[in-house]
């Protein structure tokens, strides 16, 4: 019997897990729009805006060294009010910080394993940010390639 093993590329992992963590956010009355750059110059994998305005970004790890490499989701911090970690099933969960929520994702969409804490945002810095997100959505929608958050 022949066995054929299946190799997947970080980017291709990348995207199935940005794609699966999209739909998820989705499904949750989330509207996402993917790699938002925030106003300290850190790219946002997922930013995602609910119906009470509440603000959540999603960090997407395709891998251990992916993960090992970049540790700078502290600084996504101060512009969101939850933030988790998208990860793929085959993913060592147990290696990733206990605080932030957790998703598990492929490219049909994914289950929220920890909810992430939330950490309201100061009224100003949210507004700010959602008619800034709602801009970029709208450019977007319109044609218009943008990825940088105004304002």
């Amino acid at each position: 019997m022949d066995v054929t093993i299946i190799t997947v590329s970080r980017p291709e992992i990348t995207l199935n897990v940005t794609r699966g963590a999209a739909r998820l956010l989705t499904d949750l009355a989330y509207a996402p729009l993917a790699e938002v750059t925030l106003p300290n110059g850190r790219r946002a994998d997922l930013m995602a805006v609910g119906r009470r305005g509440e603000i959540t970004i999603i960090e997407v790890k395709s891998g251990l060294e992916d993960f090992r490499v970049d540790r700078k989701w502290h600084e996504y911090l101060p512009y969101c009010d939850s933030f988790a970690f998208a990860v793929a099933p085959e993913f060592p969960r147990e290696i990733l910080p206990e605080e932030p929520g957790l998703m598990v994702c492929d490219g049909f969409g994914g289950a929220v394993l920890r909810d992430a804490p939330l950490t309201p945002l100061a009224p100003a810095r949210r507004k700010a940010l959602t008619i800034a997100f709602a801009r970029m959505a709208a450019m977007r929608a319109a044609g218009v390639a943008v990825t940088q958050l105004e304002g």
